[in-house]
């Protein structure tokens, strides 16, 4: 397994490009299966987990052609409506071909997808919100099976609690079901909005993507189209995080200053300097003595949860005690440990981690236990004294597209170990 090995004690500076988001093009790959005709989605990350979504569209039956970051999608025919196990245990976002596949052939075989290592997220929102749009949902041998041989038909759905997943699958559904679909206490994420115009583009009719409130009018059939991912909010709040933990004068282009809103918020409380160059960068400037800001993940438009292991870290670097509050999964601190291990001082206590700065980090051997926290773990290490070595950082490479080839060049002393 490859390995970074990073030393620490460089200010960042210059330029970094952020990549298209991974979270916006999984959904979108997926809606490829919506329609026989080509999809060209362009401004696709090169990262892990899309590989392992085009390898699934393979064997569903799709046509799948990859230039740079361009991808052209073609399925004429469904010749396997399954996703199996093998590859949703690698990839949870593997299950938003069950909407999909329901939709265009009336039934779907999609893998439970089991644990994960920041806590539950349950696919049963999917499966209700399914049986309100009239499919017959059969959980056996670890799979779920769903039937719709007469088609959907539109429906009112509430979900209980916010799913981003659970309403890209459902919306996808829902666009060729019979009638209106009403989607209620929906996810508001920018990769939603970002779906359904891509939906939009291949003929759907969606209105409030963005909202909590979205209407969608079934229509017969989709066409092909060509659509160009938002992007990565994710990555290019990780670089802000990067400038400012490191001291440095970092811009970030290529980004939408919108979908970073809430981060930069924070990072401004601490005394970062953060301005906006133009309409897609935005450059952070970490000089000085910065403070600490408590922080609580919540959903769009409020802290992206996906950016709370790389706060926490920023937090062992400024001056105070910072109360970290996780509310979306239950399990998402298990970068604390491993930052502790490099001289952080973190207490935990349910959902919520004290983190007491700055401290004086130095280089050690750390295990990257998911995504996320493999990013909180190279950010520390960007300013630990001596050399630090970041094992399984397979886990990274699922949703940063070569990142320590990005931070090299702006002055991080980082390379891969393979």
């Amino acid at each position: 397994m490859d390995k970074f090995v990073i030393t620490g004690g460089t200010a960042l500076a210059g330029e970094i490009s952020a990549s298209g988001s991974k979270n916006s093009a999984l959904p979108a790959l997926a809606a490829a299966l919506l329609t026989e005709e080509p999809v060209a989605l362009h401004r696709i990350p090169r990262v892990r987990d899309i590989r392992t979504m085009q390898r699934l569209l393979v064997d569903i039956g799709s046509k799948v052609e990859v230039e740079g970051d361009r991808v052209r999608l073609e399925t004429p025919r469904v010749m396997c409506p399954e996703a199996p196990y093998e590859l949703v245990k690698t990839m949870r976002a593997s299950s938003l071909v069950l909407g999909p596949l329901v939709a265009r052939c009336g039934r779907a075989r999609v893998s439970l997808p089991g644990g994960c290592a920041i806590g539950a997220r349950p696919i049963n929102l999917h499966i209700f919100g399914l049986e309100q749009l009239g499919a017959r949902i059969n959980q056996a041998h670890g799979y779920i099976e769903a039937e719709a041989p007469e088609g959907l038909r539109g429906a009112v759905v509430h979900f209980d609690r916010i799913t981003v997943t659970g309403t890209e699958d459902l919306m996808m559904a829902a666009v060729l079901a019979k009638g209106e679909t009403v989607l209620r206490n929906a996810a508001r994420e920018p990769e939603v909005a970002d779906l359904a115009d891509l939906l939009v583009k291949m003929g759907a009719k969606i209105d409030g993507a963005g909202s909590s409130t979205i209407r969608i009018q079934g229509v017969e059939r989709l066409r092909g189209t060509e659509h160009t991912i938002i992007p990565d909010r994710i990555e290019a709040g990780t670089f802000l995080v990067a400038g400012a933990i490191t001291g440095g004068d970092l811009t970030v282009t290529g980004c939408n200053p919108d979908h970073v809103g809430a981060l930069v918020s924070k990072l401004q409380q601490t005394g970062a300097d953060v301005t906006q160059p133009d309409a897609t960068s935005v450059r952070v400037r970490g000089g000085g003595r910065l403070r600490s800001v408590d922080m609580t993940t919540e959903e769009y438009p409020g802290f992206a949860t996906d950016l709370q292991a790389q706060y926490m870290a920023l937090m062992t670097q400024v001056e105070g005690i910072a109360i970290i509050v996780e509310t979306i999964f239950e399990n998402r601190f298990m970068h604390a440990q491993e930052l502790a291990r490099m001289g952080a001082n973190i207490r935990l206590d349910g959902k919520q981690a004290i983190v007491a700065g700055p401290r004086a980090l130095t280089g050690a051997g750390v295990i990257a236990s998911d995504l996320r926290a493999s990013a909180s773990l190279v950010l520390a290490a960007l300013v630990a004294r001596g050399e630090t070595v970041i094992d399984r950082v397979y886990h990274i490479d699922r949703g940063y597209e070569r990142i320590e080839a990005k931070l090299a060049r702006v002055g991080a002393k980082i390379r891969r170990v393979e």
